[in-house]
């Protein structure tokens, strides 16, 4: 008998994050925005800590952004 992957787990997968962004166009425009200004923002506001940063921050939230959609009952 197949498991079913825990549902927390399954948030973070690919595939949902892609069917996500299938289906909320305009978040998905939004994130290739964030993701590609982030680190020049960074850049000009703390140099090359501020890249690092804005890499991070980008990353983390093109991740996070469908699970928190879910959570806040978007």
């Amino acid at each position: 008998m197949p498991q079913r992957p825990n549902s927390s787990i399954a948030a973070f997968s690919a595939e949902a994050r892609r069917t996500f962004y299938e289906g909320h166009r305009s978040l998905a425009l939004f994130m290739l925005l964030l993701v590609c200004a982030a680190p020049f923002a960074g850049l000009y506001v703390a140099g090359l800590f501020g890249v690092v940063v804005g890499v991070v921050v980008s990353a983390a939230a093109y991740v996070l952004t469908p699970c928190l959609w879910k959570w806040i009952g978007g």
